[in-house]
Parts: structure tokens; sequence; C-alpha cells
């Protein structure tokens, strides 16, 4: 089985404590070689300042790829682009393009008067506004405010229309969810690649309120294997099978490329990532 190509999702730190556990992360993981490394916008975009610091920061010494998240919630449409040209000021082109969650409390998304109003009309404006190579979000499982899947995959296509190179997935817990999602953008006729998120469970509560959040249909037999290994005291081990199973059972299906949502806590991801056969890469300046 060869192994993937890999990419990892950061969080941007809120406190001097989570900046060290940012960098701890990044250290563990850039040894095997990612081919890009994410940073997300909070909900409403509350942290699309510390999103641009931990951006800049990563790009300058990580010596990592680095693809900035950017959404359409409360800003301009001026506003947004302004944060896109920054970026590329840093030398940053890659950017993760999504519509963004709404600030909480709110009842749902609403765009700002004079910003972008979807997903799509922001992936028009970079590709107006400059070079970018654009990224966007997809959804096996159905996302919440869709009418179905058949809509997600129509909505996909208008995002890839619009000037999009890739997408990555929501995460999910089987398979045979992305098989499917898979099969129904081809015969729509997506032919971009189509990348699979997946989320190494730190914590199963955790986990199991953000699928319930973001519409990830949760297997009874996942509920029962952590709800059993927490009992005994088995979670990482449990966590580990799982999501290398899962990886595994994509890569022999034929997906190449994973995409780790970290949680900025590299330990499962780097285990699931060795099993896979992804291993540090040599630093050949530094090898005598």
């Amino acid at each position: 089985m060869p192994a993937p190509a890999i990419s990892f999702e950061f969080f941007p730190p809120q406190t001097l404590a989570a900046s060290f556990r940012l960098w701890d992360t990044v250290q563990a993981l850039a040894p095997l070689g990612p081919r890009f490394v994410s940073v997300t916008y909070g909900a409403g975009g509350t942290t699309r300042d510390l999103t641009r610091e931990a951006v800049a920061t990563l790009h300058k010494s990580s010596g990592l790829p680095v693809a900035a998240h950017l959404t359409c919630v409360d800003a301009t449409r001026e506003e947004t682009l302004q944060i896109a040209r920054d970026f590329a000021a840093a030398g940053v082109t890659d950017i993760v393009a999504l519509r963004g969650d709404p600030p909480k409390g709110s009842s749902g998304f609403v765009p700002h008067p004079d910003g972008f109003a979807s997903s799509v009309d922001l992936i028009a404006g970079l590709r107006e506004a400059g070079d970018f190579n654009i990224r966007v979000g997809a959804y096996p499982d159905t996302h919440p405010e869709a009418a179905d899947s058949g809509a997600d995959v129509a909505y996909l296509k208008r995002k890839f229309d619009a000037g999009a190179s890739e997408a990555l997935t929501q995460f999910f817990f089987e398979a045979e969810t992305f098989f499917r999602f898979r099969d129904a953008c081809e015969k729509a006729g997506i032919d971009k690649p189509i990348i699979p998120g997946i989320l190494p469970i730190e914590n199963w509560k955790g986990a199991a309120r953000f699928a319930r959040n973001c519409g990830t249909r949760i297997p009874d037999w996942v509920t029962d294997a952590f709800e059993k290994a927490e009992r005994d005291g088995r979670e990482d081990l449990l966590a580990t099978a799982i999501c290398t199973e899962l990886c595994s059972e994509l890569i022999d299906g034929g997906v190449d490329a994973l995409h780790f949502y970290t949680l900025n806590r590299p330990e499962l991801t780097r285990d699931v990532c060795h099993a896979l056969g992804v291993t540090p890469k040599a630093d050949l300046k530094n090898v005598a």
C-alpha cells in the first residue's frame, strides 16, 4: 500500500500556552513532509487577526507551504480582499475559501451588506483579485443547511466552476460515506481533486458534539466502541485503530491524499501517519 500524501489543519492560538502547543504540534508533524498546512478562522471571524499572525509566523519559520482560511463572515468585500492581499504580500497565496460559521448565538449566516454573499461569491472575488490557489470545503454527509446530498454536490460544482482547484471534506466515520460522495461528484462532472478530511478522535464527547453540529452521521458502532473504551481507559488505542482503518480503506479505494484535522494535538495524527507508512523525511542539509 503506497503511503498517501498528507496535509494538516491547525487553529490559531489565543493564549501564550496555546502558542507553545501550536509550535510543538508543528514541530512534531513537520518532519512527515505535508504538502501543505492550513490555519482556520474562528466562528464569526473571531480569530481573523490571530489567523493572520499564525499564517505569517508559520510561513516564515516552519518552511512548510501554508494555506490561510478566509471566510465571508462580518466583513466587507474590500476588507476580505485586503486580508487576502496581506496574505499574498507575506508570501501566502494558498487560500481555503469558506462561507464561514455565523457568530455564536446568532440564528444563522447573514451576509454583510457590503460583503461576499457566499463561498462561491468569495471564490470568484479571489480569482479576480490575484493569483491564488483556492481550496474549498465539501460535505460527504449532507450539510445541515442543504436540502439533500444532491444539493451539496451541485454547490461544490459551482465552487469549482468559480475557480477552486481542490476540495477538502468535512470529517466522516466510514469510508463508504466518502466513496458515495466521490461517485456522485464524478457523475455530476466534477473532475478536480476531493481530499478526505480525517479527524483523529482525541476526545469522543467533543468529537460527537462537533459531528452533530455539522451534520456528520455517527454510526452506532462508533458510539458503542468509544463508550466501552472509555470504561476501560483505551480511548487512544481505539481512536488510533479506527482512524488508521478508515484511512487504509480510503487508500485501498483509490484515495492518494488525506487532510488531518489535528486540533493542535499531534500525537494521534502522527501515530496514524506512521501506521500508514508516512515516516519522517530526512533533512539532507543536516546529514553529514
